[in-house]
């Protein structure tokens, strides 16, 4: 007997609760929010902020929209032990991820009721989506391969780690999904994330895997290893009854392609998910609509600043039920980890207000914005596709700065691409890439105007495993770390460019 089988009849009550979404948005946020606000109102912040007090959406929103830099003394005397701070008792767990401009790195508090009301339902949640559009999933009757990070102890405080979310994630999981879920504990947690690729790829290679679950830069590189040690030429062949894969992290398009050779199998699926350090955010609940589906009634409360106020002093402050479709808006979130009207730094657009569906276009520091272009990711991301269509070739990695002026006056953009599959004429590539960017951004046009403010963007091209050297040298290869896609600051790509130049020499 198939335990999926068994296991989708228990899911069904849940799906028919997500589909509410469409119809009862206002009034779960508003259940989600009064229940933060008693939870959390005899802790210090509670109680400087009145939550006893709170009884409107109104009287919430008017306190202050805060960024790390303003949480960061809170967050630390959590992770000294101290008890009753931003959220009720003592927060053992702590997500490091990158850093501001003050700090190297950030640490997100991840309270044990977060583990359970917004990280795990989110993992449950996609899950239960995928079989409710996949009738003849097996998914369950094998194995997941799921990546993750590392941990370390945090202030030497007992029973207190900081580390990647997925490591706390793996650390805390209930033990009977162990039995369904692969690598080991142990070399899950390994740090050394070239030994612990290896490692994954030895103990995998001869299980019946049936799904994936990771960020696809890192499980690429284990897939590639799992088939150098198998001697096979795709992964369906490793493992002829994988269905999925449960994909977040970074955008999937440059990776597409490539899994689409190393995985043939038509039966073979894409699921995307949004889940960050702070909090799970968002499902694809439909195969068919590349936009996620906003969770709404986890431990999140939702608000969001329109893009073209948010450098204002006073910018405005929408709740979930105020947004419209097609613009650009920065996430504000209140969560039972203790992050209140938290800028969290990433940029959605809503597709759908019912229920809410979203795609995500960037971060608010991600952006190329040095001669009023307004270059987000994701004008970045389509683009690149554009050009890939355009040329046959394919993006590994990729990252993006402005040259503000060089010796002849002239102001670009310069791009530093590692190809899978190299184009055939790189100037090409660049002219197809830079007509994709103005079809798709009417300020980048405007700019673009006769060469007058920006002249054609620059490509140079990255050295294979460039990028994942220039992670290493930062001691952030693996885990959930990133490469940062586009800046108005010179500083990476200038380190990146001195290593390519390098290894050339």
């Amino acid at each position: 007997m198939s335990l999926t089988k068994i296991i989708r009849p228990i899911f069904a009550p849940r799906y028919k609760k997500i589909e509410t979404f469409a119809t009862d948005a206002e009034a779960l946020q508003m259940k989600v929010l009064r229940r933060l606000l008693h939870e959390a109102k005899d802790t210090e912040w509670g109680r400087t902020h009145h939550f006893g007090d709170i009884t409107s959406y109104e009287q919430f929103a008017h306190s202050d929209v805060n960024d790390y830099d303003h949480l960061k003394d809170f967050i630390d005397r959590m992770r000294h032990g101290e008890p009753d701070v931003l959220w009720p008792g003592r927060v053992r767990w702590y997500a490091k991820s990158s850093g501001t401009t003050n700090d190297k790195s950030k640490f997100i508090p991840v309270s044990a009721q977060a583990l359970k009301d917004t990280h795990y339902a989110g993992g449950t949640d996609s899950v239960i989506c995928y079989l409710h559009h996949n009738p003849e999933s097996r998914l369950l009757d094998g194995r997941a391969l799921i990546l993750g990070g590392s941990h370390a102890p945090n202030y030497n405080i007992k029973s207190s780690l900081v580390g990647d979310l997925s490591a706390i994630l793996i650390e805390n999981i209930n033990p009977l999904i162990n039995y369904i879920r692969i690598p080991s504990k142990q070399t899950a947690l390994l740090s050394d994330f070239e030994e612990k690729r290896d490692r994954i790829a030895r103990e995998a290679m001869n299980r019946h895997v049936t799904n994936l679950s990771g960020v696809p830069s890192w499980m690429l590189s284990v897939l590639t290893r799992v088939l150098e040690i198998s001697g096979k030429e795709r992964i369906d062949q490793v493992w002829p009854d994988l269905e999925v894969f449960f994909h977040g992290g970074v955008a999937f398009t440059p990776y597409r392609k490539q899994y689409s050779r190393l995985i043939q199998s038509p039966k073979m699926h894409y699921l995307e998910t949004y889940n960050a350090s702070e909090g799970f955010f968002g499902v694809q609940n439909d195969p068919k609509d590349p936009a996620l589906m906003l969770m709404i009634d986890y431990g999140i409360f939702y608000e969001f600043i329109p893009m073209d106020e948010f450098d204002r002093e006073h910018p405005t402050v929408l709740p979930l039920w105020a947004v419209q479709t097609g613009k650009n808006y920065a996430m504000v979130i209140s969560t039972s980890s203790g992050l209140w009207r938290y800028l969290i730094g990433d940029t959605i657009r809503f597709t759908s207000t019912s229920p809410y569906k979203f795609v995500i276009t960037g971060r608010t520091k991600f952006f190329i914005n040095a001669f009023g272009e307004e270059l987000i990711v994701d004008n970045a991301e389509r683009g690149l596709q554009m050009a890939c269509q355009a040329t046959g070739a394919e993006v590994l990695e990729y990252t993006a700065a402005p040259i503000y002026m060089d010796r002849e006056g002239h102001c670009r953009h310069q791009w530093l691409i590692e190809f899978s599959r190299q184009p055939d004429d790189l100037q090409h590539f660049a002219a197809e890439l830079d007509k994709a960017l103005q079809s798709i951004n009417s300020d980048y046009e405007a700019k673009r105007y006769k060469d007058i403010t920006l002249q054609q963007l620059e490509i140079v091209r990255a050295r294979q495993g460039l990028f994942t050297d220039w992670l290493r040298s930062r001691g952030k290869l693996g885990g959930q770390h990133k490469v940062p896609r586009l800046s108005n600051s010179r500083d990476n790509i200038e380190q990146l460019l001195a290593m390519n130049k390098e290894e050339r020499k």
